[in-house]
């Protein structure tokens, strides 16, 4: 924790961005019949009945400093499809950082390890030496700020019928995209000296 803590105190450097990544599914809910419209004094109503369409899964990278979000959707949340978010991540969104600064949960497909599943050693081997990875601690995931990125996507994006995979991607592309324009930077306040403090009790005594 105090690691992860102290990491966050850092300046902002565009050299070693601080990022945090954090992933979530979405069930894809297909309508059995056609929702009936607004009306005045009426909201738009939905049948109780539903079509399951599969489990899609969102993975979320965030540099709290810059405000900056990348987004993307896949079928599944396998080390290689981690594997391959984490290129786009470093080739496509920071292709000018020395090494990525990366706070993450500790799931066991978030391992540089991953990258030798999916890419040849030598492009593994690159790939990995662009990342410093930090792990939030065991019951700590509220440490990282993807998270709470996450749940702003959910509440004002995912938190309705989305019938397709397709149409999910636009949805969230659209949300990032709007995100992005003008970005929200987040202050990070509880510091070592506030863990020592309030969390006092998980601390040993002497």
């Amino acid at each position: 924790m105090e690691e992860v803590l102290s990491i966050y105190q850092r300046p902002y450097d565009s050299r070693f961005p601080v990022v945090c990544m954090d992933e979530t599914s979405k069930q894809l809910i297909g309508e059995t019949r056609v929702p009936l419209p607004i009306e005045p004094g009426q909201p738009e109503r939905y049948d109780s009945e539903y079509e399951r369409n599969g489990v899609q899964n969102i993975f979320m990278g965030f540099e709290p400093l810059k405000g900056l979000c990348v987004t993307q959707v896949t079928d599944r949340r396998t080390a290689v499809d981690w594997a391959h978010y984490m290129r786009l991540l470093i080739d496509k969104h920071y292709p000018d950082a020395e090494r990525i600064v990366l706070v993450m949960d500790n799931l066991n497909t978030h391992k540089k390890a991953s990258f030798y599943e999916a890419f040849p050693a030598p492009e593994a081997k690159r790939l990995a030496d662009k990342l410093e990875i930090h792990y939030t601690p065991k019951h700590g995931s509220w440490l990282d700020m993807a998270e709470i990125e996450l749940s702003i996507l959910s509440r004002q994006c995912l938190e309705r019928r989305i019938e397709t995979k397709e149409e999910l991607q636009r949805e969230v592309k659209a949300w990032q995209d709007n995100r992005n324009t003008q970005p929200k930077t987040i202050n990070w306040r509880f510091d070592v000296e506030n863990a020592r403090c309030k969390l006092k009790r998980l601390y040993p005594s002497f």
